[in-house]
């Protein structure tokens, strides 16, 4: 299995670098590349993604690493630095451009410079920080963003060679806006410049500082000059999912306790008020767990669908020891893969039908079962993971890569191999197989960014030399601008003790797993 993982990254990457490099990504049915919808701006769906910075090179670098392929990761790297240029007038969205290019050139560099090389000789010759150098360039790109908004949430989305567009909307996501805070910290930790971790910080606070006061929730849209509510959708899907994911990950990468404070409020209020279902995993009566879509002030239910993208929180609820839990909703996601070979985009879980069809070769699902393998050791996951491997091969192949379901029940295509594809849903398959990886040698030294680039979690990163900077009151905004500062949010820690390295007792969960897993399974397929 950890060889056909190895295939199919193989076959999607060498099918874009032979049909569609320099462009931003692959049309694996046509074979030809695809860059930036040039004729159409609104095409947001493209242009928020595809830079004209070849995208899935970047993205992909450090799964040729991961993979022990150093020759190809030396040729790669060395073709990012001679070709790839951030000077374009493409105008991108902030969170995609940083967490696609940003976090991989940043891991890359990690990669090359790390003195240990676990994953092989990983290391250039005559390398001189070239992609720490363009990382740093594409940064100062995104900064305008974060300026001219009265609230210190950036717009969500920014040209590269001019900046904020004159039309720019002033309504962003919580996610895109609160989920920049580990590529950004990096870079400037790295730096040694506080400029990008202080207006990364400086969104999180202000979007935490909006939630409600009755609920703790938040919604999933927000304007960044009045800071209304425009979307009071509060769920753990689109909109808000890599917000939760960067509180935790802020923590466990920089060691900032102000981080975990949040992150601990966020998980008991969408425990409180999100959550549905049975209260035991597997005892009691009452449907399984559930985690549903409300009114961030009321807590009323909005709507009966889930999104695929919520399929990352077992992940999440992994990393913090909440192996359970994570079982349990694991299982309601892997019920609908049964059923359709793919996760629909979104699945109505009143009408047991999905409601929206598509399947863009999302690693949500993917993700959350390698993290599980990881925390329980069960063969289990290892026939999950083989199932979502065969079922990708079986419907998504195609002549030269891996296509977008456009229905995942005729199983119809689109012309469309996103950069996840091979950052993301192959690194996690191959991993989840490759039990000798050095990632798994490691201990607890590797973490993923939300588009699955690894960093090593290290002293280094946790020396802030700003830290008094960041908490004094007023000051000079890194951005430019002077600015009352308000002192960080005063809050209640739930679990004041870090449970983010506890080890789950694998005794506990070798036996009772599978029985766990089937009375789930059984009980979603017999619904569907």
């Amino acid at each position: 299995m950890r060889d056909l993982a190895r295939g199919m990254f193989v076959f999607g990457y060498d099918n874009y670098m032979a049909h569609a490099f320099p462009e931003d990504e692959l049309n694996p049915i046509h074979c030809r590349g695809r860059g930036p919808d040039r004729g159409d701006p609104s095409n947001l769906n493209i242009n928020d993604v595809l830079g004209n910075y070849s995208l899935t090179l970047v993205d992909a670098l450090d799964t040729l690493a991961i993979m022990g392929n150093s020759s190809e990761f030396q040729k790669a790297v060395k073709l990012v630095i001679d070709t790839v240029s951030f000077d374009k007038d493409s105008t991108v969205q902030v969170f995609e451009a940083t967490i696609r290019v940003l976090g991989s050139l940043l891991s890359a560099h990690r990669i090359i410079t790390d003195s240990k090389q676990p994953f092989g000789d990983m290391t250039i010759k005559d390398y001189d920080n070239e992609l720490l150098h363009m990382a740093h360039d594409l940064a100062v790109r995104l900064l305008p963003a974060f300026e001219n908004t009265k609230t210190g949430i950036p717009y969500p989305r920014v040209n590269l060679k001019t900046g904020v567009p004159p039309d720019s909307n002033n309504e962003t996501c919580t996610a895109g806006a609160g989920s920049l805070l580990v590529e950004f910290g990096i870079l400037s930790r790295l730096l040694g410049d506080s400029t990008f971790e202080w207006v990364a910080r400086r969104a999180v606070k202000a979007l935490w500082n909006l939630r409600s006061n009755d609920t703790g929730l938040l919604g999933n849209v927000v304007n960044i000059q009045t800071g209304r509510w425009v979307g009071k959708q509060s769920g753990l899907g689109a909109g808000l999912d890599s917000f939760y994911e960067y509180l935790l990950k802020s923590y466990i990468l920089f060691g900032e306790k102000e981080d975990l404070e949040m992150f601990n409020a966020a998980y008991q209020s969408i425990q409180n008020y999100l959550r549905r279902g049975r209260e035991a995993c597997n005892e009691g009566e009452g449907d399984p767990p559930l985690y549903v879509n409300v009114n961030m002030f009321s807590g009323q239910l909005m709507n009966t669908w889930i999104d695929s993208l919520q399929a990352f929180f077992p992940g999440l609820q992994v990393l913090i020891g909440d192996v359970e839990d994570a079982i349990c909703l694991h299982a309601f996601y892997y019920a609908i893969w049964k059923r359709y070979g793919a996760l629909p985009e979104r699945f109505n879980w009143q009408l047991q039908a999905p409601d929206v069809l598509f399947y863009p070769l999302r690693p949500e699902l993917v993700e959350s079962t390698y993290l599980l393998y990881q925390a329980t050791k069960n063969p289990f996951y290892l026939h999950v993971g083989m199932d979502i491997l065969q079922s990708l091969e079986k419907y998504t192949k195609v002549k030269c890569g891996y296509a977008t379901l456009h229905h995942v029940i005729d199983k119809s295509k689109e012309d469309r191999m996103e950069s996840f594809f091979l950052s993301e849903t192959c690194k996690y398959l191959y991993l989840l197989f490759d039990e000798e990886n050095p990632v798994h040698k490691s201990g607890t030294r590797y973490m993923f960014t939300t588009e699955g680039h690894i960093v090593s979690v290290d002293e280094h990163l946790r020396e802030s030399p700003w830290k008094e900077f960041f908490s004094e009151e007023g000051g000079q905004d890194q951005v430019g601008k002077s600015e009352h500062r308000p002192k960080p949010h005063e809050l209640r820690v739930i679990n004041s003790s870090s449970n983010c390295n506890r080890v789950p007792d694998e005794r506990r969960y070798s036996l009772p797993l599978k029985s766990i897993y089937m009375r789930q399974i059984d009980q979603m397929v017999g619904l569907i």
